[in-house]
């Protein structure tokens, strides 16, 4: 396969996958490794992936500008995309939720959408994230409990083995959850540390609630969370085609459009 052709399935095994491994750049395009980097350093100039150990990761664009795997893990840029689509999202979630009921929030910009949505409600909040315990510190009938852990500055959420601990003590009603990517594989996130808090937040609740946008659906962040069977319920916005719809159906998923 001469560079043109080896460049365009690069590129097309990035839009399907975050992450790609050198291994599997080789594997798939039938070339040695030497060759593969060199294809990785030329697209990497254009502006079409970017390289890191063991690999590279997509490139993605919104609104003309490239959109890194840094930018999908800083709240604040997340806060800023979408956001209509988030509003919607979150006034449907919010029709999910009863009552005095306890609710896990989990940290990213969708599920503090869900959280402002809340506000009015009486209910007991657990969350690892800091602008949701923020949005939420003078709402009169809602109590909030921080888990513990890692400050992941970015992300503002706290994760490692202290929050998985604290989240192991408790028990919730319903989770509310964002997510990376969404494929038939299953749903997925762009940093270990983020699904091993999200792991054990799936565990401790006895109904799991995924929100995410048309955008997320498609892709595959870097890594495997659950299978899309664990959520009971997704809800995302209009732009999500029946295609997905129908698949997340099809594993027993009730889909929610706002």
């Amino acid at each position: 396969m001469k560079a043109p052709g080896r460049h365009l399935k690069i590129r097309t095994l990035l839009d399907a996958q975050e992450f790609v491994d050198l291994e599997t750049f080789c594997r798939e395009l039938e070339a040695s490794e030497s060759s593969v980097r060199r294809d990785l350093v030329q697209l990497e100039s254009e502006g079409m992936l970017r390289r890191v150990y063991g690999g590279a990761m997509a490139a993605r664009e919104q609104n003309g500008r490239e959109l890194t795997r840094e930018q999908g893990l800083d709240f604040d840029w997340q806060s800023t995309r979408q956001a209509e689509e988030k509003r919607l999202i979150a006034a449907k979630t919010a029709g999910l939720i009863e009552d005095r009921q306890t609710v896990i929030l989990d940290g990213g910009s969708t599920v503090a959408a869900v959280a402002q949505a809340l506000r009015n409600r009486s209910l007991h909040v657990i969350t690892n994230s800091l602008p949701i315990a923020l949005a939420l510190d003078d709402a009169r009938q809602i109590e909030v409990t921080l888990t513990g852990g890692y400050l992941y500055p970015r992300l503002r959420v706290t994760l490692g083995p202290l929050c998985e601990q604290m989240l192991s003590g408790v028990a919730a009603d319903v989770l509310i959850m964002g997510i990376g990517g969404v494929t038939a594989d299953g749903f997925s996130n762009g940093n270990s540390l983020v699904v091993g808090s999200e792991r054990k937040m799936i565990e401790v609740a006895r109904k799991v609630i995924i929100v995410a946008d048309h955008t997320k659906f498609g892709r595959s962040a870097m890594i495997p969370l659950a299978p899309l069977e664990t959520a009971d319920y997704v809800v995302s916005d209009a732009g999500l085609t029946e295609e997905y719809q129908e698949m997340l159906r099809a594993q027993g998923v009730e889909v929610l459009l706002g």
